[in-house]
């Protein structure tokens, strides 16, 4: 995520079906797992099923690998290949009093040639031509906590909605959607260059699914999950996309897939060997002495004008 402040943000879900999280059908189909299901009517059981499925209910560090390829958007036409980022979510969870998990994320990605595990240190802009020095991604730490009925963040400007989970055939479908908008640390009059506007705007839609005998195994702390996302967002100074057209009418549309890992020595071999060799200090999350702002860090480098 681009742009990070200290604000909390709480987004609570619908009080219906289990308080939004499961569908009726659902709720009265059979048992998957042995034993009666978890009553989902019960905030404790509610919040411990959430936080199974996109993390855990445990205190315990997951990993989740994506792949994120990301195309530009100008405005108009189809969407256009930008690169691909080998993107690795480290998050350390802990039980909360009152039916809360809460994480600790460490996030860091690696840019590649648009479907490769090739990383790019130079990169040529199609839509301007430009040839840019690419701007590795870090981020975080920051917290997120998960409840019975909602999701608060610590550190982030996204704000997340849940959405109603539901049981589709043997799985349990997890998503969740954000959108936020703030002012642009990169402004046009400091980097007319670089600058996408007055104002980020960020979208970011997850889903998260588990097999509805992992989701509701009470014994089960941390449920085996495919994770995606999709995000689009204001250009990102490091494009170089300030005082064009496609300044204000573009943006960057990212598809992550990815899943919960159980070590790392899971990350495919040649994904793992660009992430340490361009972002290293992700394999050092526990040395972090401070927050990582991708945007904030990436404008200390470059000079204003």
């Amino acid at each position: 995520m681009d742009h990070l402040s200290r604000r909390n943000l709480l987004a609570a879900a619908p009080a219906a079906a289990g308080m939004g999280l499961l569908t009726p059908a659902a709720l009265a189909a059979p048992a998957i797992v042995k034993g009666a299901r978890p009553d989902l009517n019960d905030p404790a059981a509610r919040a411990r099923m959430r936080a199974r499925v996109i993390g855990s209910c445990a205190r315990e560090t997951v990993f989740i690998f994506y792949r994120l390829h990301i195309y530009g958007y100008s405005g108009d036409g189809n969407l256009i290949p930008f690169f691909t980022m080998n993107h690795l979510n480290v998050s350390e969870w802990t039980p909360k009093p009152g039916n809360q998990y809460e994480s600790r994320t460490y996030e860091a990605g690696v840019y590649c040639r648009f479907n490769t595990d090739e990383p790019l240190d130079e990169w040529v802009n199609p839509i301007t031509g430009e040839k840019r020095k690419v701007w590795q991604f870090y981020g975080g730490p920051f917290s997120v906590a998960i409840g019975p009925d909602g999701i608060v963040t610590k550190g982030a400007d996204l704000n997340p909605v849940v959405l109603p989970m539901e049981e589709l055939g043997d799985m349990v479908i997890v998503p969740t959607s954000s959108s936020a908008a703030f002012p642009n640390a990169a402004t046009p009059d400091a980097y007319p260059h670089l600058s996408a506007g007055k104002t980020i705007f960020w979208e970011s839609h997850a889903t998260y699914g588990a097999r509805a005998q992992d989701a509701f195994n009470e014994k089960l702390t941390n449920a085996p999950a495919f994770c995606t996302f999709q995000n689009m967002a204001t250009w990102h100074p490091w494009l170089g996309m300030g005082g064009r057209a496609e300044t204000t009418s573009g943006r960057t549309w990212g598809r992550a897939y990815g899943a919960k890992i159980s070590s790392l020595d899971e990350i495919p071999a040649a994904a793992r060997k660009s992430l340490e060799s361009h972002t290293p200090d992700i394999f050092k999350w526990k040395e972090w002495t401070g927050f990582r702002n991708d945007m904030g860090d990436y404008l200390k480098t470059v000079p204003k004008g």
